[in-house]
Protein backbone atom coordinates (compact mmCIF):
# COMPACT_ATOMS: atom_id res chain seq x y z
CA UNK A 1 0.00 0.00 0.00
CA UNK A 2 1.45 3.55 -1.21
CA UNK A 3 1.99 6.38 1.04
CA UNK A 4 -1.26 8.15 -0.48
CA UNK A 5 -3.54 5.28 -0.28
CA UNK A 6 -2.68 4.78 3.65
CA UNK A 7 -3.20 8.39 4.19
CA UNK A 8 -6.56 8.47 2.72
CA UNK A 9 -7.20 5.59 5.38
CA UNK A 10 -6.11 7.88 8.18
CA UNK A 11 -8.23 10.57 6.99
CA UNK A 12 -11.11 8.01 7.01
CA UNK A 13 -10.33 7.45 10.67
CA UNK A 14 -10.57 11.40 11.19
CA UNK A 15 -13.84 11.49 10.65
CA UNK A 16 -14.74 9.20 13.77
CA UNK A 17 -12.70 11.14 16.12
CA UNK A 18 -15.03 12.33 19.67
CA UNK A 19 -13.28 15.86 20.23
CA UNK A 20 -15.94 18.15 21.81
CA UNK A 21 -13.37 20.15 23.59
CA UNK A 22 -10.44 21.06 21.01
CA UNK A 23 -12.11 20.49 18.08
CA UNK A 24 -9.25 19.46 16.41
CA UNK A 25 -9.32 15.49 14.70
CA UNK A 26 -6.67 13.94 13.48
CA UNK A 27 -6.54 9.99 12.36
CA UNK A 28 -4.08 7.50 12.33
CA UNK A 29 -3.92 3.97 9.85
CA UNK A 30 -1.31 1.51 10.63
CA UNK A 31 -0.10 -0.83 8.20
CA UNK A 32 0.15 -4.95 9.51
CA UNK A 33 2.31 -7.50 8.13
CA UNK A 34 -0.85 -8.92 6.53
CA UNK A 35 -1.74 -5.90 4.35
CA UNK A 36 -4.55 -5.30 7.32
CA UNK A 37 -5.15 -1.59 7.89
CA UNK A 38 -6.30 -0.84 11.57
CA UNK A 39 -7.55 2.79 12.36
CA UNK A 40 -7.25 5.32 14.99
CA UNK A 41 -8.88 8.36 16.17
CA UNK A 42 -8.27 10.56 19.26
CA UNK A 43 -11.12 10.40 21.50
CA UNK A 44 -11.03 13.26 24.35
CA UNK A 45 -12.22 13.55 27.61
CA UNK A 46 -13.43 16.63 30.29
CA UNK A 47 -10.56 15.17 32.29
CA UNK A 48 -7.71 15.67 29.33
CA UNK A 49 -5.71 12.73 31.10
CA UNK A 50 -7.40 10.17 30.11
CA UNK A 51 -7.77 11.54 26.11
CA UNK A 52 -6.14 9.33 23.73
CA UNK A 53 -4.25 10.37 20.95
CA UNK A 54 -5.21 8.56 17.29
CA UNK A 55 -1.60 7.02 16.69
CA UNK A 56 -1.98 5.11 20.23
CA UNK A 57 -5.92 4.41 19.41
CA UNK A 58 -4.97 2.33 16.00
CA UNK A 59 -1.09 0.72 17.23
CA UNK A 60 -3.85 -0.32 21.03
CA UNK A 61 -6.18 -1.62 18.61
CA UNK A 62 -4.60 -3.69 16.59
CA UNK A 63 -3.20 -5.39 19.19
CA UNK A 64 -6.16 -5.64 20.57
CA UNK A 65 -7.09 -7.85 18.13
CA UNK A 66 -3.58 -9.69 18.31
CA UNK A 67 -1.33 -8.32 15.91
CA UNK A 68 2.41 -8.59 17.49
CA UNK A 69 4.23 -5.27 18.26
CA UNK A 70 7.34 -4.72 15.84
CA UNK A 71 4.91 -6.40 12.70
CA UNK A 72 3.39 -3.57 11.90
CA UNK A 73 4.63 -1.92 8.22
CA UNK A 74 3.65 1.85 8.13
CA UNK A 75 1.55 4.60 9.66
CA UNK A 76 0.03 7.62 8.58
CA UNK A 77 -1.19 10.18 10.63
CA UNK A 78 -3.33 13.20 9.32
CA UNK A 79 -5.00 16.31 10.69
CA UNK A 80 -6.24 19.38 9.86
CA UNK A 81 -2.93 21.65 10.32
CA UNK A 82 -0.87 24.13 7.98
CA UNK A 83 1.73 21.49 7.65
CA UNK A 84 2.02 18.10 7.80
CA UNK A 85 1.06 16.61 10.90
CA UNK A 86 3.12 15.36 13.79
CA UNK A 87 2.93 12.54 16.94
CA UNK A 88 3.07 14.08 19.95
CA UNK A 89 5.41 12.62 22.71
CA UNK A 90 3.64 10.14 24.31
CA UNK A 91 2.77 8.44 20.93
CA UNK A 92 6.41 8.70 19.61
CA UNK A 93 7.49 6.54 22.84
CA UNK A 94 4.51 4.03 22.85
CA UNK A 95 6.44 4.41 18.56
CA UNK A 96 9.53 3.05 20.08
CA UNK A 97 7.56 0.43 22.13
CA UNK A 98 5.33 -1.40 19.27
CA UNK A 99 7.11 -0.55 16.17
CA UNK A 100 10.17 -1.29 14.28
CA UNK A 101 12.51 1.92 14.70
CA UNK A 102 13.11 1.66 10.96
CA UNK A 103 9.06 1.80 10.39
CA UNK A 104 7.72 4.18 7.74
CA UNK A 105 5.46 7.20 9.69
CA UNK A 106 3.73 9.14 7.08
CA UNK A 107 2.63 12.53 8.20
CA UNK A 108 0.09 14.50 6.26
CA UNK A 109 -2.57 17.22 6.20
CA UNK A 110 -6.05 17.55 4.66
CA UNK A 111 -4.56 19.59 2.29
CA UNK A 112 -2.24 16.16 0.32
CA UNK A 113 1.23 17.45 2.01
CA UNK A 114 2.75 14.78 3.08
CA UNK A 115 6.33 13.59 4.66
CA UNK A 116 7.92 10.49 5.24
CA UNK A 117 9.74 10.01 8.27
CA UNK A 118 11.02 7.19 10.64
CA UNK A 119 10.20 6.16 14.27
CA UNK A 120 13.92 6.29 14.77
CA UNK A 121 13.99 10.00 12.87
CA UNK A 122 10.98 11.25 15.18
CA UNK A 123 12.63 9.79 18.95
CA UNK A 124 15.91 9.42 18.27
CA UNK A 125 18.07 8.47 21.43
CA UNK A 126 15.30 6.84 22.82
CA UNK A 127 14.39 4.46 25.29
CA UNK A 128 12.90 1.64 24.77
CA UNK A 129 12.47 -2.51 25.44
CA UNK A 130 16.40 -2.89 24.90
CA UNK A 131 17.61 -0.56 27.44
CA UNK A 132 16.00 -2.85 29.90
CA UNK A 133 17.71 -6.03 28.84
CA UNK A 134 20.66 -4.82 29.55
CA UNK A 135 19.57 -4.34 33.19
CA UNK A 136 20.90 -7.15 35.60
CA UNK A 137 18.13 -9.37 37.25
Amino acid sequence: MDSTTLLKEAIKAREKAYIPYSHFGVGAALLDSEGQVHHGCNIENAAYGPTNCAERTAMFRAIADGHQARSFKAIAVVADTEGPVAPCGVCRQVMVELCDLDMLVILGNLKGEIRETTVRELLPDSFGPSDLDKVQK
